[in-house]
């Protein structure tokens, strides 16, 4: 395979072109004689020269669209390659020799996890723990944003007593209607009033309790009153219980309001607080701490000899605290195997949340940490682009870590494949309703994996957002949502599903059209 600059062609060639360019400078397949036997490897180091060959050839003009052209060796210059060899047993003549399985080792390699499988593994990892859990009662004060554990029934008939729907007068039988003497009125919040003898009206306010006998309400405006009477003015005819609320109109007493798993709202806690709620039972929220992995990272200043700013740090928590989390801690381990395993056992949090040292390299430590504490791995890496190498483990009946990679990009994609489900189902949250959109731009696709892609939306379509590679965030900072592209790509106009981001719709999007640098131009997608 022939040398390409990786600051051109789409961002799937530059992660694969960086993946193979590293790959370089570590030598031909690098492995540790003493880690044969420590479980399973993700697919990266097997995958990527691979991937970097069908990326040659969806970058040339001449074979992007045409899968047949794709293993043509006159379209590509090498050598035809199958779609996947197990590096156990067939080694390529074109690649470099690989470390041999020492002789009654256990294969490690495992397929990843199709996305739609590992979200929906990550949604049922926690039912049992969600099972166990008691409604927490929390005062309307502290409610907003949490969930509602049990069905919100009215504990009072709305209103509970007929009420008047406007300013004006009271009203008994028809008219003219007699007026106390003096300037008697009934206001709102004020016990029953006497009742209203038939022939009369009295003033009443917006919201006062209608007296007893009463048949209408006359608006202020629609009635004159003089020398002791009160008259309805031409062409406003009073017809039997106009303007009157009647006492359970909106709800009556055991009436459903609203089902558990309800999302509390401003309004809604307006409307518990109607309904006679104090307080509402609540489903406790999901604790979760942060640890972030890696020796190159920075919490301030400019990136200087080799290091860079922690860009997760920051992000993780608020993202967490939108998808109904409490994140209890961000703590910064760097790439220290003793400090990570000391931390995840210490960790009273129901999801450990780590970011980077999921990969099998010399400092990734989260998978030997998971073997230490014979942990369960649910999903260990996803046929997703970015983030492949993410993974979901249960620690205790109650307790689980997610592997998000360290890449920025691939950890959002981590985020939404397997943290979001796990801690929508830990805080009762309904699943969302797939929200599918047509692209206004065609998208390349991986060979084999789906593929997430910032997209904002103009009209009725998903228009592609051009900085998506692995570790950007240029893109995704913009996005109303990542669109989900099958293995193989989508054309123009096909429909794909669209993940929501928590905040998509709190403000407008700040992308631009074609012209914006975060939009386009296609061909570099």
């Amino acid at each position: 395979m022939t040398d390409r600059d990786p600051r051109g062609g789409d961002a799937l060639d530059r992660e694969l072109d960086e993946a193979l360019a590293l790959a370089k400078d570590q030598g031909p397949y690098p492995r540790r004689a003493e880690t044969w036997a420590e479980g399973p490897v993700h697919r990266d180091d097997a995958e990527d020269a691979e991937d970097a060959d069908h990326a040659d050839a969806l970058g040339n003009p001449e074979n992007r669209g045409n899968p047949e052209n794709r293993g043509n060796p006159e379209n590509r210059g090498n050598p035809e390659k199958p779609e996947w060899t197990d590096p156990w047993t067939t080694v390529p003549r074109d690649r470099a020799p690989r470390a041999r399985r020492p002789s009654g080792a256990p294969a490690r390699h495992r397929p990843a996890t199709t996305w739609p499988d590992a979200r929906a593994i990550a949604a049922r990892a926690p039912r049992k723990a969600v099972a166990k859990a008691a409604p927490l009662a929390r005062p309307l004060a502290e409610a907003l944003g949490h969930v509602l554990a049990t069905p919100l029934t009215a504990l009072t008939d709305l209103p509970s007593f007929d009420t008047s729907a406007m300013d004006g007068w009271a009203l008994a039988g028809p008219g003219p209607w007699r007026l106390p003497a003096g300037e008697q009125s009934i206001l709102a919040g004020h016990a029953e009033s006497d009742p209203l003898p038939d022939g009369h009206a009295i003033r009443i306010a917006t919201g006062a309790r209608i007296p007893p006998g009463a048949t209408a309400v006359l608006r202020t405006e629609h009635g004159t009153a003089g020398d002791g009477w009160l008259y309805a003015a031409p062409g406003h005819p009073v017809t039997p219980g106009q303007d009157i609320r009647p006492r359970g109109q909106e709800c009556r007493s055991g009436d459903l309001l609203l089902p558990a798993g309800a999302l509390v709202t401003p309004v809604i806690l307006g409307l518990a607080a109607a309904a006679g709620y104090d307080e509402l039972p609540t489903v406790p929220r999901p604790r979760v701490e942060i640890l972030v992995l890696g020796d190159e990272l920075l919490r301030e200043g400019l990136p200087h000899d080799g290091r860079i700013r922690d860009a997760l740090g920051p992000m993780l928590a608020p993202w967490l605290r939108a998808l109904g989390a409490e994140p209890t801690a961000t703590r910064r381990l760097g790439d220290d195997a003793e400090a990570l395993y000391a931390a995840v056992v210490g960790s009273p949090a129901d999801v450990v949340l780590t970011t980077g040292g999921t990969a099998a390299g010399p400092v990734d430590h989260v998978h030997p940490t998971l073997r230490r504490l014979d942990a369960e791995l649910l999903v260990d890496g996803v046929a997703v682009r970015p983030g492949h190498p993410m993974l979901l483990a249960r620690l205790a009946p109650e307790k689980h870590l997610v592997g998000l990679p360290g890449n920025p990009l691939a950890a959002v994609s981590g985020l939404l494949t397997l943290a979001e489900p796990l801690l929508r189902t830990l805080t009762g949250r309904p699943a969302a309703t797939p929200c599918p959109a047509p692209l206004a731009a065609a998208v390349q696709g991986h060979p084999r994996d789906t593929r997430l892609v910032p997209v904002v939306f103009r009209g009725d379509e998903a228009l592609p957002l051009r900085f998506n590679g692995p570790a950007m965030l240029r893109g995704v900072a913009v996005a109303d949502g990542l669109a989900v592209i099958p293995p193989g790509g989508a054309g123009r106009g096909s429909e794909v599903e669209v993940l929501d981001l928590p905040w998509s719709a709190a403000w407008p999007s700040a992308a631009g059209g074609p012209g914006d640098p975060a939009v386009g131009p296609w061909h570099l997608l």
